[in-house]
């Protein structure tokens, strides 16, 4: 039996910055990156700055491993068409921040940016993306390696070592077949409950520690809160796409009476050639 507990992104706001709480997160990022991730230390971040309005439609986190790489975790509730390139913003900012004036660029910290969004983004049929550089020749489309040497100074074995990695995470596209430990964990992001039977890193602790009969009265006030905030913007989006949908039709329905062809009709809106034959019927029966 799957057992409910408060979701991820509020957890990851209010209670994952606490040392106690360490394990949750550490479990989650060890099945993502195929490593032993052990958090150093939980550094600031503009998503960790409490406001007024808050309404968490995006939350983030900066973690410091025990090897001094740096991992940015983000949750995205609401659709932004510019995603990407906030991703790439955040990261590049991450680096800057984190680097002295006057040190070498060898001194460049690794990124990663793991992304968890609520929304589709971009086109793709998969649920989870990992994005790396690497630098390819266009005479030879051999890969650009490190020298011994540098990979004896940095202590890494390939350039794309060096340079941030990039992980999406597609919560709505995910099936909620979890074939793996990883897919029992996006389990756990998409739907906010934990089956008995999963086994992913992390998982146990969250079912303990992220119940949400144990919360105490003041967070579970604003846990109620939040879940509100958040059935109002479903229904708001919801609403506005309803509206988007009618406008489109009329604007169909009244191209059509014009005596516009299905074939632009089909073209000016959008619509699928089936549903525009379906709403030209629709015109001929009420005539």
């Amino acid at each position: 039996m799957a057992k409910k507990l408060v979701r991820f992104d509020w957890a990851m706001k209010r209670l994952l910055r606490n040392k106690a709480n360490f394990d949750i997160l550490e479990g989650f990022l060890s099945e993502l990156l195929h490593e032993d991730f052990k958090i150093k230390q939980i550094l600031e971040s503009e998503g960790n700055k409490e406001t007024e309005d808050d309404k968490f439609n995006r939350v983030d986190i900066l973690v410091e491993n025990k090897k001094g790489e740096l991992v940015i975790v983000e949750i995205q509730n609401t659709r932004e068409a510019d995603y990407f390139q906030r991703m790439l913003y955040g990261t590049a900012k991450v680096i800057v921040e984190h680097i002295a004036e006057g040190q070498p660029y060898s001194k460049v910290k690794k990124v990663y940016s793991i992304n968890i969004v609520y929304f589709d983004l971009g086109q793709g049929d998969d649920y989870v993306y990992h994005g790396t550089t690497t630098f390819i020749g266009i005479h030879s489309n051999h890969e650009l390696e490190l020298s011994e040497k540098q990979k004896e100074l940095f202590k890494k074995t390939s350039v794309s070592d060096l340079y941030p990695e990039y992980y999406v995470i597609k919560t709505n596209r995910f099936n909620e077949i979890a074939k793996d430990t990883l897919d029992e964990w996006i389990y756990f992001l998409k739907t906010a409950e934990i089956k008995d039977e999963f086994t992913a890193k992390g998982l146990k602790a969250a079912s303990q520690k992220l119940d949400i009969l144990k919360l105490d009265p003041a967070d579970r006030k604003e846990y109620d809160r939040y879940m509100e905030r958040q059935r109002s913007d479903a229904s708001f989006v919801e609403t506005v796409k309803l509206e988007i949908s009618s406008a489109i039709r009329e604007v169909a329905e009244n191209a059509l009476i014009e005596g516009a062809s299905v074939e632009f009709v089909t073209k000016i809106t959008g619509l699928t050639v089936e549903d525009v034959k379906s709403i030209a019927e629709r015109l001929g029966q009420n005539k």
